[in-house]
């Protein structure tokens, strides 16, 4: 990172020179001082750069001089376990190549045909395997191009084929943060914790969380075991709950807090019935609920 006061300095000092270029990256400028530094208008210059430095704003500065400083960092590490999606790739070639030597065989020596239903299955499930890795490698393409919104509109379709993928719901929560849109960045680290994820330091690190380590509600956050407050809230009240009884127990406020976390309306109704799915709703308290969200 570049800082103002040391570029202001080293242009108030050595300006005739071209330092304070050197220092900001700026080569070539740096060069044109140097040649023409015998020159007097080459040291006036340099004082006009000191005093322009010093009175810039710091995010003015930071915008000019280390924005490409911080898209370099922003590159690194989008997905924590990418060697996962390699070793995957290569056992679905090892499992094709098998089976078409497997189908080979059988063809030679006249064996009975396999059943049609577990190919069935097994085409069905590599297909899925395809479309999940195809959308997850599209994603982090874009995001490494910085296309945040393309990057999540491919990793949500991952969250629909994969809903407990843990890397995809870690990575939307990077790009949604990066974004600045805090609270689906809050919802979907959530629910990589709640699949499993469990590398708490990087949450606390990874440079594209930056913002929301930077709002208020991420002390609660942190302090609750990287947890939303109103999602444990109904997960221990269902804990507690035979899933026969009704959701007399579990207080409608705390339904309103977890809906309340995710602003987009589909996926309020999508977890509305998850909760009458599992018994904590009945018919005519899901009515009412979905009646408040749809007036």
């Amino acid at each position: 990172m570049k800082e103002k006061n040391v570029a202001g300095i080293l242009a108030l000092f050595l300006g005739g020179f071209g330092v304070h270029r050197f220092y900001l990256g700026q080569t070539g400028l740096g060069v044109f001082y140097l040649i023409f530094c015998w020159f007097p208008i080459m040291w006036v210059v340099g004082l006009i750069d000191a005093i322009a430095f010093f009175s810039m704003d710091q995010d003015k500065f930071d915008k000019k001089y280390n924005e490409a400083i911080e898209l370099k960092r922003y590159r690194r590490d989008t997905d924590f376990d990418r060697r996962d999606y390699r070793r995957q790739e290569r056992y679905e070639r090892t499992e094709q190549r098998r089976e078409s030597r497997n189908y080979e065989s059988r063809q030679r020596y006249e064996r009975p045909k396999p059943r049609p239903r577990p190919q069935a299955k097994s085409a069905k499930r590599q297909e899925h395997i395809r479309k999940v890795n195809a959308f997850k490698l599209s994603g982090i393409k874009k995001y490494k191009d910085f296309d945040y919104d393309a990057a999540i509109e491919d990793f949500l379709e991952v969250v629909k084929l994969a809903p407990k993928d843990i890397a995809t719901h870690f990575n939307l929560a990077c790009a949604y943060s990066l974004n600045e849109e805090t609270e689906q960045s809050f919802y979907h680290l959530d629910q990589a914790v709640a699949n499993g994820f469990n590398d708490f330091k990087r949450i606390k690190e990874h440079d594209a969380l930056a913002y929301v380590r930077i709002q208020e509600q991420f002390d609660e956050f942190e302090q609750n075991g990287f947890r939303l407050v109103a999602a444990n809230k109904i997960a221990d009240k269902a804990n507690e709950t035979p899933l026969s009884t009704t959701v007399s127990s579990v207080e409608s406020e705390d339904i309103e807090d977890l809906l309340s976390q995710e602003p987009n309306l589909l996926e309020q109704l999508k977890q509305l019935g998850e909760l009458r799915d599992k018994g904590l709703l009945t018919e005519a308290e899901f009515a009412s609920q979905k009646r408040k969200l749809l007036e």
